[in-house]
């Protein structure tokens, strides 16, 4: 014989505040801290507390950068054809860099 679970009433979703979210997520965070135990404890997923911790994250900052365009044209041995500034770091590529090399040095900015 199976065994039958019955729900009365209406099933709903619960609700969390944002300041239960932070206050789990800041929880999750702290060093030697399990995000298992505090989503049995708040009887949710672990998987949940990863989705706020993402969502509460402050979003990165997304614009163009700015671009300046130098009329006269610079001597290929003495300066880089292109100078990238993000974030604080500064790229600068050379005339004959590989376009595998400047990929790559790009990629390693957004880090």
């Amino acid at each position: 014989m199976s065994q039958v679970t019955l729900i009365s009433g209406v099933e709903r979703r619960r609700v969390w505040s944002d300041e239960q979210k932070q206050a789990l997520v800041a929880e999750a965070c702290e060093p030697g801290s399990s995000v298992a135990r505090i989503a049995r404890r708040a009887d949710l997923r672990p998987s949940q507390l990863y989705r706020w911790r993402r969502d509460l994250a402050k979003p990165a900052a997304t614009a163009f950068a700015a671009v300046t365009v130098s009329p006269e044209p610079l001597p290929v041995a003495e300066q880089p054809v292109l100078v990238v500034e993000l974030g604080g770091a500064v790229l600068r590529i050379a005339a004959n860099a590989s376009p595998a090399l400047v990929s790559t040095a790009i990629r390693s900015l957004r880090r």
